[in-house]
């Protein structure tokens, strides 16, 4: 049957963001691929699927460091590259599944790291 009338209003008033990440989260939820980011847990090897928010490279640091912000709709995880100032695919809208250690640090999962695999929108041919 059709969608609710406050569904379809939250779609209307999503940011691109929101949508891309939900469209994400259902495809991965039909692959049966990885968790949702708001269930990460310390210490466990996990894969993931969203899209990224942010890709900052900050030449100030003492080490070279890549880090990027993946959001799934249900919570943002750092990813983080040691060594590394960009990575090709890598960037903002980009959707991508990462799998890696998670880390909690200060309440907010990270990934060192992780090895990862760029997504093309649900529906779009490869």
């Amino acid at each position: 049957m059709g969608e609710t009338i406050s569904a379809r209003l939250k779609k209307i008033f999503a940011s691109a963001e929101q949508v891309a990440a939900d469209e994400e989260r259902s495809q991965a939820v039909k692959e049966r691929r990885g968790r949702l980011i708001e269930d990460a847990q310390d210490r466990t090897r996990s894969t993931f699927s969203g899209v990224i928010r942010s890709v900052v490279f900050d030449p100030s640091r003492d080490r070279t460091v890549l880090e990027a912000e993946l959001y799934d709709g249900t919570g943002s995880m750092a990813l983080i590259w040691l060594g590394r100032r960009a990575i090709a695919g890598i960037e903002p809208g980009s959707r991508l599944s990462v799998t890696g250690l998670v880390t909690i640090d200060g309440g907010l999962p990270v990934m060192y790291n992780p090895m990862y695999e760029l997504r093309v929108k649900p529906g779009e041919e490869h």
